[in-house]
């Protein structure tokens, strides 16, 4: 066994849903004792970074259930099955916003929640937006639209209506292109 590897002993499957699916694993630790570790399986995400000609963000407004508030934050989410990720960012992307864009690229993948979770999300920026159509939401997703400037964005981390961190690396990266000139 590597240093610091834990080998799962037994899996129980707790709940699986359609976001994500629970389990409690028995590992053996290296120092040969036994513990449990409870682990959330998800299939991963992406964040789009949309910037618009005229130098705004794109943000969606939206109630999020497990904090009980609503949050401003960069469109979002959940990969399906069989899907890469580039292709998830522009559904994602024109279902959210209304938005196509003519260039996509792949800045960073992190994982969120490391302690409990697999979530990776992988961080897009999309410029050359073009509004293609009304929001194609899902029938439970109600999200508000805005656009903001930079100044803005810092304004709404500030406040905490920005409070997410894949929102608040977003404006952090948004920073950096702004000193890099772009």
């Amino acid at each position: 066994m590597k240093l610091y590897e834990e080998k799962t002993v037994k899996r129980e499957s707790i709940f699986n849903g359609r976001m994500i699916s629970l389990h409690v694993d028995e590992v053996l630790l290296p120092n040969g004792h036994k513990s449990t570790r409870e682990v959330v399986l998800h299939p991963g995400a992406v964040g789009i970074i949309a910037l618009t000609e005229e130098g705004k963000i794109v943000l969606v407004e939206q109630f999020r259930k497990p904090l009980e508030r609503s949050l401003v934050e960069i469109p979002a989410g959940k990969m399906d099955a069989g899907e890469d990720s580039e292709t998830t960012a522009k559904r994602e992307l024109e279902e959210e916003t209304g938005y196509a864009c003519k260039s996509l690229n792949h800045i960073a993948s992190f994982y969120t929640s490391p302690g409990f979770s697999n979530e990776i999300i992988h961080l897009y920026v999309a410029e050359g937006l073009t509004k293609e159509n009304r929001l194609s939401l899902d029938e439970d997703e109600f999200v508000n639209v805005i656009e903001v400037t930079y100044e803005e964005a810092l304004q709404l981390v500030k406040e905490q209506q920005i409070f997410d961190a894949k929102t608040i690396y977003a404006v952090q990266y948004w920073q950096l292109l702004k000193v890099m000139g772009k």
